[in-house]
Order: C-alpha cells, then sequence, then structure tokens
C-alpha cells in the first residue's frame, strides 16, 4: 500500500514537471513569412506631369487696322488657309462740330486761293501782253532812230519779268488746287470709308488644328502686333514632368514610360523625348528649394486612345530607370541593413531553415515600392521573414504564418 503511494506520487511529480518544463519553455516566435521569386523587375522615376502642344501659334495682326468680329470660338476646327479673321483700313478720327467747321473753312480758303491764284494769271497774261506790245513798238520806233537801244533792252527785259510772272502765277494756281484736294480729303475720309470690305485684309490659318484660345472677339481697331487667336493640333500632345535633378540623372531620352491618372481607362504608354539641359529652382510644399529639370515625354499610345487630353491636363507618370525579365526578388519588407566588419554595412534577410530563423547576407541591386532585386546570396524559393520582430534572432525558433 505504501508501495502504490510512492508510485502515485512520483507520476503526479513527473506530470507536473512536464507541466512546468511546458509552460516555461520558449514558444517559437509568430512571423509573416514571403517566398522569394523570380521575374519582372522596375525601378521608376514617379512624377506628375502636365500635357502640352508640340507646337503652338499665335495669330497676331500683321498691321494697324480695325479687326472684323471673330466668329471663331475656343474648341472649333481650323483647316490650314481657312480665314480666321478678317481686317480693314482704320479709319479717320472722328470729327467733332468744331473740327468739322475748321475742316471745311479750310477747304473754303483753299479753294479761294485757287481762285487768287486764277486772277494773278489773268493779270499776268495781261501785264506780258502789254509788256510784248511795248516791245513791238521800241523796236519799230529804234529802227527809225527815235529812241536808244537802252529803252528797247528795257522794254525787251520787262516783256522776260512779265513772261515769269505768268508762269509763278501758273505753278501758285497748281499749288492751291492740291492744298484743296487735300483738305477735301480730310473732310471726306469719314463719308468715303470703303464699306463693302473690298480693300479687307485676310489672316488665314498657318496649320490644321483647333482654337485654343481667341483673345480679341469683339469687333475694335488694334494696334501692328496685337495677338488674335491662339491655335495647336491637339493630336500633338507632349507631357512635361518636373524631375529632381537626381532623379532626371537616372532618366535618358528613350526610356519607357507608364502614364497613369490620366483620367481615361488603363494606362498609356511613352517615351523620354528630351531632358533639358538647364535646371531651375522650385519651392516644394514644404518650403524647401529644389533643384529640378524638365523632361519631356512623348505619348506613343494609339492616338484615339488619348483623343479626349487636351492642352495642359494633368497626369502621372513613371518613368521606368530600370528593367529586368528575370531577377530574384523579395518583399521590399524583408530586406535590412546590417552591420559587417571593419565599420562597414550590408544588406540581409532572415531565412525560415527547418523551424528556425537563419540570418542570411545578401546583396541588392535596387528596390522599389514593393519588391527588392536581390543579386547574391538568395535562390528563388527561399522563405524569408517579412517585416521581422526585434525578438527574431539567427536561430530562433519561428512559426511562419503566410502573409
Amino acid at each position: 500500500m505504501k508501495m502504490k503511494t510512492w508510485l502515485f506520487a512520483g507520476a503526479g511529480a513527473v506530470v507536473v514537471l512536464a507541466l512546468l518544463v511546458w509552460a516555461f519553455a520558449p514558444r517559437p516566435v509568430e512571423v509573416e513569412v514571403a517566398t522569394a521569386s523570380q521575374g519582372a523587375f522596375e525601378t521608376t522615376v514617379d512624377e506628375d506631369g502636365k500635357t502640352r502642344l508640340h507646337d503652338r501659334y499665335v495669330v497676331s495682326a500683321p498691321l494697324a487696322g480695325q479687326l472684323t468680329r471673330v466668329d471663331l470660338r475656343e474648341g472649333d476646327t481650323v483647316v490650314a488657309g481657312d480665314v480666321v479673321a478678317v481686317m480693314l483700313p482704320a479709319l479717320s478720327p472722328m470729327l467733332d462740330e468744331r473740327s468739322l467747321r475748321e475742316q471745311q473753312v479750310r477747304v473754303q480758303t483753299a479753294q479761294a486761293q485757287v481762285q487768287r491764284a486764277a486772277t494773278r494769271i489773268e493779270g499776268a497774261a495781261v501785264a506780258l501782253q502789254q509788256a510784248r506790245n511795248d516791245v513791238k513798238r521800241s523796236e519799230q520806233l529804234a529802227g527809225q532812230g527815235f529812241i536808244s537801244l537802252t529803252k528797247l533792252d528795257t522794254d525787251r527785259l520787262a516783256a522776260l519779268a512779265a513772261q515769269k510772272d505768268l508762269d509763278t502765277a501758273g505753278q501758285d494756281r497748281r499749288v492751291a488746287e492740291h492744298e484743296v484736294a487735300q483738305a477735301q480729303a480730310a473732310l471726306l475720309a469719314v463719308r468715303h470709308a470703303d464699306p463693302s470690305g473690298s480693300r479687307s485684309f485676310l489672316l488665314r490659318s498657318p496649320i490644321a488644328g483647333r482654337v485654343l484660345r481667341v483673345a480679341q472677339t469683339s469687333e475694335a481697331v488694334v494696334p501692328l502686333g496685337t495677338p488674335l487667336l491662339e491655335l495647336g493640333d491637339t493630336r500633338q500632345l507632349e507631357i512635361v514632368a518636373e524631375l529632381l535633378t537626381t532623379d532626371a540623372l537616372q532618366t535618358h531620352p528613350g526610356s519607357r514610360v507608364v502614364i497613369e491618372r490620366w483620367g481615361g481607362r488603363g494606362v498609356l504608354q511613352g517615351r523620354v523625348r528630351l531632358v533639358e539641359p538647364s535646371a531651375f529652382t522650385k519651392v516644394s510644399a514644404l518650403g524647401v528649394e529644389e533643384q529640378r529639370v524638365k523632361v519631356v515625354i512623348a505619348i506613343t499610345s494609339p492616338a484615339p486612345e488619348w483623343a479626349a487630353l487636351g492642352d495642359g491636363y494633368r497626369v502621372g507618370v513613371r518613368i521606368v530607370t530600370l528593367s529586368m525579365d528575370a531577377a530574384v526578388r523579395v518583399p521590399v519588407s524583408a530586406v535590412f541593413p546590417v552591420a559587417q566588419g571593419e565599420g562597414g554595412s550590408g544588406m540581409a534577410v532572415f531565412c525560415v531553415e527547418d523551424g528556425h530563423a537563419r540570418l542570411r547576407p545578401v546583396k541588392v541591386g535596387a528596390r522599389n515600392g514593393s519588391h527588392a532585386w536581390v543579386q547574391q546570396g538568395l535562390q528563388p524559393g527561399t522563405t524569408v521573414i517579412v517585416y521581422p520582430p526585434a525578438s527574431v534572432k539567427d536561430g530562433v525558433r519561428v512559426s511562419a504564418r503566410t502573409v
């Protein structure tokens, strides 16, 4: 009986000890895991962009004149050579009552000068005839010896002077008639304006495209060089993105671009056409000065897919800086820095082997928003720990929980 008691007591102690060992034994750390895979890997520079026309044309007034009303409106389609505006010669300033009377008096004065010149011509003609008669008489008397030769020369000079007076009077009349013509033209300029538009100047469209902006719609007198309309071909759109200079150094002409958030279905494709050589300073929303450079992107998708896009629309662009078809990749959250010898540093991951975490150094080639490209140290199919907690150390037992 006593022996049985000791046996039961011993068995109970063993059970209690086993329970204590089980209760205080270290448990596996529960972690999230993922599998290293091999597939396509890309790094991109993500930025907002804005569409713009490759070429825009401003139709301006080639001369000062009166612009007739422009019937075109924004969005209208034009063909190369179409008349987009009509200009007429500018009218003279409108005359008030006082100016009108002054102009009429000027005409009357000029006409009086013509009459005065005509009277002078008649007087000069009479004087010339009288001088010629005196010369004839003097020649007869000089031939008979009744007057001296000096008197004959004086009469002849008087006849020449009378001829000059007649010529001068004729010139004065022509001048007066010209002044009358000028005065009448100034007076009747407004009355003789050409309302039919036979002297009109037609402004034609230089391209086939659409009207972007009408600067002057109403009829008005415009000076030389005044912008009237802005035209452009919306089928020749491009995108301009302002990148940080550090990102622009990774971007090259010909780089593939994915165009997102443009308002339509799906994504569009494009190519970098130009990285401008000159940068500029731009203040960010946080008040930080940044050096940025403009990158011009050509849309390579078929035009019907983005026909709804217009000038100045906002889009999102992803410029591909690195692309690989078969890269070993792991979630970017599985990679973390570790210290190496002589103060160096490197990258590593925790792999799961036989239920234990194993620290494995790796060489990371690049990272994007979701994956890291592992160049060395890892094979496809390896299970890695994602977001490893601080309790995970090399050799610690782990309990895998698939993401």
